[in-house]
C-alpha cells in the first residue's frame, strides 16, 4: 500500500520533491503546505509544474497537514534564514507522531558535537514522543558528504583524508535568497554575508563532516574555515539580477574537519558567477558544475559526480539528486527505529528500482 504523504515548501527543491511524490507509485500525496498566501488553493499538479491534476490543493497551515494524518512530511522549507521556524515546524510533526524527510534544517542531518544538546533537545524528545523518525540530507551538505565516500573508504586498507569538493558555476541558479543573502553574490567585497560569518561554516558542513567521520570511527576535535572572494571585473547579469563591478562574482571555501590535528575529511566549494573568472581553481568535470571526491589512502581514489537532467541544467541536476536522496529514503524512514537518523542507520540502497523503458 503506498504511504501517505504531504510536503511543506514548494521553492527550488520542494517542487522536484512534488514531482516524485504525485508520479512515484510508493506514494500517495494527502498534502501541500506553501507560505505564499497567492499558492493556497492551488492543485498539486499545478504547483509542480505537471499537466495533471491531483484534487490535492495548497494549504497555508500545517494544522491542516497534521490532520491529514500522514505517514510521512517532506520538509522542503527554507531553513537558512528561518532556524527556529524550521526547527519548530519538523518538531510538530515528530509530536503528531508522523516521520519527517527533509532538506532542511541541515543542522539536523547529525547535530551531535555540532550543537548544544539544549538545541535539540526537543526534537529528539518529540521523536521519542511521537515514536516517529527524523532524516534530514541532500547533495551537500548530502550524500557527496556521506554516502559516496562511505562507499570508497570500505574498498580501502588505509583512509588518511577525504576531501568533498563542489564546483559549480551558479549563474542559473534562480534562488535569491541565497544567492545574494545567504552566500554574498552581487554584494560588495567589504559587506560579510551570513555564509561566511565566523563559525557559519562550520556549522553548516559540520553535521555532514561529522557523520562521516563518526562512520569512519573517529572524533573530529576541531573544525576552520577559509575563503577567497573574488570581485567581477564588469556588471553583468544572472538568474537572480544583476551582479554589479566590483561585487562577489565567485568565491572558494574550505571548511577542515582535525582529528589530533591531522586535516582529516575537507569539504571545499568553488562557485563562479562566470566560466572564466579564477582559472586558478578547480575545475569541473562537466561543463556548467560537478562534484569530486578524493580519498588519500590506499588505495586512493579521484572520483567526479556529474549530475544531468533532461529537464535542466547542472544546477536544476544537483537539486533534483539532492532531492531524490531524501525523498527515496521515505519508506526506510518510516520503517526505522524513533529519532534522529543518519545515513550510517539506513540500508544501503533506497532508490525507486529500476524502470525498464517501454
Amino acid at each position: 500500500m503506498p504511504l501517505r504523504v504531504v510536503l511543506v515548501g514548494t521553492g527550488n527543491a520542494g517542487r522536484i520533491a512534488l514531482t516524485q511524490l504525485i508520479t512515484d507509485p510508493r506514494f500517495d500525496l494527502v498534502g501541500v503546505g506553501v507560505s505564499t498566501p497567492e499558492k493556497v488553493g492551488t492543485d498539486a499538479g499545478e504547483l509542480a509544474g505537471l499537466t495533471v491534476t491531483t484534487g490535492v490543493t495548497a494549504v497555508g497551515d500545517i494544522d491542516q497537514l497534521l490532520a491529514t494524518r500522514p505517514d510521512c512530511a517532506v520538509y522542503c522549507a527554507m531553513g537558512d534564514t528561518r532556524l527556529v521556524e524550521a526547527m519548530g515546524d519538523v518538531q510538530r510533526f515528530l509530536e503528531a507522531g508522523i516521520n519527517v524527510v527533509g532538506t532542511s534544517p541541515g543542522l539536523l542531518m547529525y547535530p551531535w558535537g555540532t550543537l548544544p544538546p539544549k538545541f535539540f533537545a526537543g526534537i529528539e524528545a518529540a521523536a521519542t514522543a511521537g515514536q516517529a523518525s527524523l532524516f534530514v540530507n541532500g547533495v551537500d551538505p548530502g550524500f557527496v558528504n556521506d554516502l559516496v565516500p562511505f562507499a570508497l573508504t570500505s574498498t580501502c586498507q588505509r583512509v588518511e583524508q577525504v576531501r568533498c569538493l563542489e564546483i559549480a558555476d551558479y549563474a542559473t541558479y534562480d534562488g535569491s535568497t541565497v544567492m545574494f543573502d545567504v552566500m554574498g553574490f552581487g554584494k560588495p567585497l567589504d559587506e560579510t554575508p551570513m555564509l561566511l560569518q565566523p563559525g557559519v561554516l562550520g556549522i553548516a558542513w559540520g553535521p555532514a563532516m561529522r557523520a562521516l567521520a563518526a562512520g569512519l570511527g573517529v572524533q573530529i576535535d576541531e573544525i576552520t574555515e577559509s575563503y577567497e572572494r573574488e570581485p567581477a571585473p564588469e556588471s553583468f547579469e544572472i538568474a537572480v539580477g544583476e551582479v554589479p563591478k566590483g561585487s562577489q562574482a565567485a568565491l572558494r571555501f574550505e571548511i577542515t574537519g582535525h582529528v589530533a590535528g591531522h586535516p582529516a575529511i575537507v569539504v571545499e566549494h568553488i562557485t563562479r558567477l562566470r566560466d572564466d573568472l579564477r582559472p586558478d581553481w578547480a575545475r569541473p568535470a562537466q561543463a556548467g558544475g560537478s562534484y569530486r571526491v578524493e580519498i588519500t589512502g590506499e588505495p586512493s581514489y579521484a572520483v567526479d559526480i556529474s549530475p544531468s537532467s533532461r529537464r535542466g541544467d547542472h544546477n536544476y541536476a544537483a537539486i533534483l539528486a539532492g532531492v531524490g536522496r531524501v525523498v527515496n529514503a521515505i519508506p526506510a524512514v518510516v520503517a526505522a527505529e524513533p529519532g534522529i537518523r543518519t545515513t550510517g542507520d539506513l540500508p544501503l540502497y533506497t532508490g525507486p528500482g529500476l524502470t525498464v523503458p517501454a
